[in-house]
């Protein structure tokens, strides 16, 4: 059985699954963060899901190297340990924890993508039922401390503040590019946004 190519021969119904199917196979296992939470799955996972899509969308959180909006990734059959899982705090119900797993331990775009989803979800939180959306990076990433560290700071920084927007010592410097604007100017590859979040 061959591995689908991602350049040709295949058509999107071969490579994604529907966004309205939860294919616990499809999905990365739960990893520390979301332990001892209330991890959303079946219908539960896909409505918050599928406002994530939107909330994506409208802040471009896009995979740069797949040129597709970061949810997709959850629906690529090519990479079903990948994407992002959810889990409601155990101790309080309106706090979601996001646990983002990339497609390689050395992901680039890690950083950024955490980053930008954070700020699309906490800056759009009417969007969706929680008063705030936790974000990490799964440990298996090799600067998962480095990153979780600086996800840690934007959150403290939010509750603080009620602001997204960084502030100049948390811009990123782990070589991913810009953690935020508000450009959505398209690169010619496909809708994905130039300078996303």
């Amino acid at each position: 059985m061959g591995f689908p190519s991602p350049f040709g021969g295949s058509t999107d119904d071969d490579l994604f699954d529907e966004a309205d199917e939860f294919v616990p196979e499809h999905v990365p296992e739960p990893g520390w963060f979301l332990e001892g939470q209330t991890v959303l799955t079946g219908e539960d996972h896909l409505a918050f899901h599928e406002t994530t899509s939107d909330i994506f969308d409208e802040r471009g959180v896009y995979d740069m190297t797949f040129g597709y909006n970061l949810a997709r990734l959850n629906h690529d059959t090519r990479h079903p340990d990948a994407g992002y899982r959810y889990a409601e705090e155990a101790d309080d119900a309106a706090v979601l924890r996001a646990e983002f797993t990339p497609t390689t331990p050395f992901c680039p775009q890690s950083d950024t993508l955490t980053k930008g989803a954070f700020r699309a979800w906490n800056e759009l939180s009417d969007r969706h039922d929680y008063d705030r959306v936790r974000v990490r990076v799964a440990e298996t990433h090799h600067q998962s401390d480095d990153i979780n560290a600086a996800l840690e700071s934007l959150e403290a920084t939010y509750r603080e503040t009620g602001s997204v927007a960084p502030a100049t010592d948390q811009a990123s410097d782990l070589g991913t590019g810009p953690a935020y604007t508000d450009d959505t100017e398209t690169t010619g590859r496909g809708d994905a946004p130039d300078a996303p979040f």
